[in-house]
């Protein structure tokens, strides 16, 4: 094992098995680079996601992500976050995640749709950065069964998205991924 001294990734971490979509700044496409190498060093600008699913009451779910996530580990997102591989579309990206961290099935929903995209750049502790032009996606659960995997999530909680927008404060032991935050100000403006 080899370790980069800068970041404190290793060469075997599971993302270095990883590839991601290089962007510039309107999101398209500029080839493809090592996932761990585009959250180190001064990173490299890279297509993403972050979903946000509700209930038919308006409710989001927030996952906290596992604690042996590289990045923001512990801190709450907005339901699930990942990259498309290359060739696929965000669309399709978001829906895989979404089964494969929370079990929900495409037959769950059936409006799961982009409506927003920004760029982004944050720093995490000494650890790395995301440096990303994020989708945003959005989703209702017509069922709202849930099969969590504990190696992705590290907690669940559906909250009244209204109060979370009007009351961050009451939220901040939350500790709120940067994307997610980011996501919800430009949803409500």
């Amino acid at each position: 094992m080899t370790m980069d001294d800068a970041s404190g990734a290793t060469e075997d971490h599971p993302n270095a098995r990883q590839s991601v979509v290089l962007v510039d700044g309107n999101d398209e496409p500029q080839g493809l680079a090592n996932r761990l190498d585009a959250h180190t060093g001064e990173g490299m600008r890279h297509r993403a996601f972050t979903c946000l699913v509700f209930d038919g009451d308006r409710h989001i779910l927030l996952a906290q992500r596992a604690p042996e996530k590289r990045l923001w580990d512990t801190h709450w997102d907005g339901t699930v976050a990942s990259h498309p591989v290359e060739g696929q579309s965000q669309v399709d990206a978001c829906a895989e995640r979404l089964e494969d961290e929370l079990g929900v099935t495409p037959d769950q929903y059936d409006d799961l749709r982009v409506t927003d995209r920004f760029e982004y750049k944050r720093h995490y502790e000494n650890a790395g950065l995301e440096w990303e032009v994020c989708a945003v996606l959005k989703t209702t659960l017509d069922d709202c069964s849930l099969d969590p995997v504990e190696s992705e999530i590290g907690g669940l909680l559906w909250v009244d998205y209204d109060h979370l927008f009007e009351n961050q404060r009451y939220y901040r032991q939350l500790r709120l991924c940067p994307w997610f935050e980011i996501a919800m100000r430009r949803d409500r403006s």
